[in-house]
């Protein structure tokens, strides 16, 4: 979490081209939690998160940001879409589950460094249970000499063990039956004590071992698992998750314009749309959630909405949803310098990742200069005559112009193929001018 701004921009920076300010506003949201967080306990009560509001054309950047804050911060962060909630009464997800989602997700993150933490002991666990079934015991009475003898084997097979080198050999080992895990997210806080109780009797019911063989390569995994279950104390974890979740849990909270009641599309909503605003507003103001874990308070989980807002407008959420998200930023649609920007400046971008896979094959895949110009520069005329998807137009784009050269990969194998601007128009131009063309393959 201790990242400044800046950081957090420059890395964002690394996979999301332009949306300067929409950036710069989580940047600073993330770090006003870490400011928080140092402050004295009275003081971080009153001090609530400024939630956000992500307002752009679909294809612009809003989830890739998302995805990106995931894999950076190292805290509960889950991304759900609006439109799979619905009002309590109609089937479909409770959102009070978005809340249990985030807690398994920092139980998660803290079991894995806790796993982390006790790497060695688990790995000395595994080590020892394998070299038991690889060396039988030594006899009871035995020699002094044997014993030394038995030590330095003993000590060899580790490291056998250890490098790798017994990876092959089948041992027979008891494993521990998998216990039914029933999954509660989406389940009402009344029924969560009721299928704990189902859990546990399953547990009882599974308590026996069962011996398997496999090979030492296989018995690495399923005993790293038992270890971490036997070294690690899930209470403290749990009770650390909790606070982690709560204290610097994020949810991103996308398509929240598909829950918006819009007069255009008011004939076709469906009755539980303004529902599902109601029963999100306690969650985002702060209220007590109940997991199979404990008891969850939201009033400091960060929320960043985000949505289209094609057909719907901010203004047609509850005024009370409305308020609960503070700073609004909006996305700018891509432009061709942009799109360009998104194939050539990018970490592992389309480009890289289409020469990486065809490079399989055995073949060199180059796109020239021109070429690219090309492809951009097509990519934003089918998003100005059709819908503006954004930057996942140069997926369908780049598909149509190699798929030719991808499914007769076989045949360059050994040699170098340039992707030439020739090659991307004579592809592309006729069905981007054609309006209806276009419609159905870009």
């Amino acid at each position: 979490m201790n990242l400044t701004p800046k950081e957090i921009v420059e890395y964002l920076d690394k996979y999301v081209i332009a949306q300067k300010d929409a950036k710069k506003t989580i940047a600073l949201a993330l770090r006003t939690r870490y400011r928080r967080m140092q402050l004295s306990q009275e003081l971080q009560n009153e001090i609530t998160p400024k939630n956000i509001l992500m307002i752009g054309s679909t294809g612009v950047g809003k989830t890739e940001i998302s995805r990106r804050l995931a894999k950076m911060m190292r805290v509960p962060f889950i991304k759900v879409e609006a439109s799979k909630y619905t009002e309590v009464g109609f089937v479909g997800r409770d959102v009070e589950s978005m809340v249990r989602d985030l807690v398994v997700n920092a139980i998660s993150i803290v079991r894995a460094e806790k796993e982390e933490q006790n790497k060695e002991k688990i790995e000395n666990y595994v080590i020892n249970k394998i070299v038991e079934k690889l060396l039988p015991p030594l006899p009871k009475g035995a020699s002094e000499s044997k014993k030394d003898d038995y030590q330095r084997l003993l000590e060899a097979m580790e490291k056998r063990v250890e490098s790798g080198e017994m990876d092959d050999k089948i041992i027979e080992l008891e494993v521990a039956k998998l216990n039914v895990e029933f999954d509660d997210s989406n389940l009402p806080p009344e029924m969560v004590k009721v299928q704990e109780s189902f859990s546990k009797m399953f547990e009882n019911i599974n308590k026996e071992n069962a011996k398997k063989e496999m090979s030492v390569k296989d018995a690495k995994v399923a005993l790293k698992a038992e270890a971490a279950s036997k070294l690690l104390d899930m209470t403290t974890i749990q009770t650390e998750a909790l606070k982690r979740a709560e204290d610097g849990g994020i949810i991103f909270l996308d398509e929240i314009d598909k829950i918006a009641l819009s007069e255009k599309s008011q004939g076709r909503n469906d009755p539980s749309k303004e529902g599902v605003q109601r029963d999100l507003l306690p969650i985002v103001e702060g209220s007590s959630v109940t997991t199979k874990y404990g008891v969850i308070n939201t009033d400091h989980i960060l929320f960043i909405a985000a949505g289209a807002f094609h057909v719907s407008k901010p203004s047609d959420l509850i005024p009370e949803l409305q308020g609960r998200f503070p700073l609004r930023v909006e996305l700018e649609s891509l432009t061709e310098e942009t799109l360009y920007a998104i194939l050539t400046q990018t970490d592992n971008s389309l480009l890289k990742q289409y020469e990486a896979l065809l490079g399989v094959e055995g073949m060199e895949l180059v796109f020239e200069e021109d070429a690219i110009r090309a492809i951009a520069q097509l990519s934003h005329r089918a998003n100005e005559i059709t819908e503006d998807i954004g930057a996942r137009r140069l997926h369908t784009v780049l598909e149509k112009v190699l798929e030719d050269i991808s499914f007769d990969a076989d045949a360059y194998k050994g040699k170098t193929f340039k992707v030439t601007k020739e090659l991307v128009h004579e592809k592309l131009d006729t069905v981007v001018e054609d309006d209806d063309l276009s419609r159905y393959i870009l």
